[in-house]
């Protein structure tokens, strides 16, 4: 029986690049570093004092190499935040481009892409 989400995979073409993103402008961790020694390399981030879910960032090219048949797609994720205007704000002033904060039947929802262009939610809970 599965319990809980432990990790989410998140490819990206910039492993450097995508930790700068999620822990300079996010506030995300970096939990762990992992190198195989065979051109594997992965970045466990999460947000600060999370003992939940953490995302695993890991190269596109590499995975692409070891496992053809993988989904290089980035999954559509949704966050939760406790202050979505303040969050919204933040992010606005680090120069990431906040698409404007909807009003749903189940709350307030925002996105906003990475580096790379992926894009993500923000739900206000």
């Amino acid at each position: 029986m599965i319990t809980k989400v432990g990790q989410l995979m998140l490819y990206v073409n910039n492993q450097d690049e995508a930790v700068k993103f999620w822990t300079e402008k996010l506030g995300f961790s970096v939990i762990s570093e992992q190198n195989n020694g065979q051109g594997m390399k992965w970045i466990e981030i999460a947000p600060l004092n999370s003992n939940e879910t953490s995302l695993v960032l890991h190269s596109k090219e590499a995975v692409a190499k070891m496992s053809p048949g993988v989904n290089l797609g980035t999954p559509s994720l949704m966050f939760y935040s406790e202050s979505i205007a303040e969050l919204h704000s933040d992010l606005s002033s680090k120069d990431i481009k906040v698409g404007e904060i909807m009003e749903m039947p189940f709350g307030k929802v925002f996105n906003f892409p990475d580096n790379e262009e992926n894009y993500f939610a923000v739900y206000g809970k």
